[in-house]
């Protein structure tokens, strides 16, 4: 049975040891930098993304920006265009749908194959994480809180490729999650919080069916909210 790879994960060489990436180190430092900026929203969807600039801001050469797009592309998070350049991906309203639709039934699968493997001292990650979210009124934190929360969920199961084509959606609809979480009313709140009480309490009985249920309703309700505003996609 082989382990889930996170998307940013570096493939070990001879012996075990962490090989380099390519072009050295200073593409993967790129890289994350640039993620970061994109998942804080500090890059929106569409924001185009200078070589040349990167590259001076960085100190580096273009080789190790470019080889920081390949990682970025491979996340969901850039798309290049050759000869042409780079720019922060972004998604239509009915992009971003089929994407929550595709969530809706791999996720609940990743969840499957992860509750066996979470344990007690998960569950009690998960259940301080649902806390916190619940104290919290900041959107950034929200969502650095969720991500976490959702992520952690699945890391009991050891797949070949479900843990990174999730990861890779999840970073493709980060910024429209953000934008649904500015849209929200109280009500929409509370029922947000009560569906991550539900699902932590899911998992810690062991109830898979459940778990699977919570989880999808989580992600079709908020597909479902993004509909309603098709100006977020403009």
């Amino acid at each position: 049975m082989t382990t889930t790879r996170s998307a940013d994960a570096t493939p070990s060489g001879p012996g075990g040891v962490r090989a380099a990436p390519r072009d050295g180190s200073a593409g993967a430092r790129i890289a994350d930098g640039l993620r970061r900026a994109i998942l804080q929203g500090e890059l929106a969807p569409g924001d185009r993304i200078r070589q040349e600039e990167l590259a001076e801001a960085h100190g580096a050469s273009r080789a190790p920006v470019r080889e920081a797009l390949r990682i970025l592309e491979a996340d969901g998070l850039v798309t290049t265009v050759a000869n042409t350049g780079a720019w922060v991906s972004h998604m239509s309203l009915a992009e971003c749908a089929e994407v929550y639709q595709v969530r809706e039934r791999l996720e609940p699968l990743l969840l499957r194959l992860s509750i066996p493997d979470l344990g007690p001292a998960r569950t009690r990650q998960l259940t301080g994480l649902a806390a916190e979210m619940e104290a919290n009124d900041d959107v950034e934190r929200f969502l650095r809180l969720d991500r976490e929360f959702h992520l952690l969920s699945y890391a009991g199961a050891q797949t070949a490729m479900l843990g990174d084509t999730v990861h890779r959606l999840w970073n493709s609809t980060q910024h429209y999650r953000r934008a649904y979480a500015l849209l929200h009313d109280p009500d929409n709140d509370r029922i947000v919080h009560d569906e991550h009480h539900m699902l932590v309490r899911a998992i810690g009985d062991g109830d898979v069916e459940d778990a699977e249920r919570v989880l999808g309703g989580h992600i079709r309700r908020t597909r479902l909210q993004l509909a309603h505003h098709p100006e977020l996609f403009a």
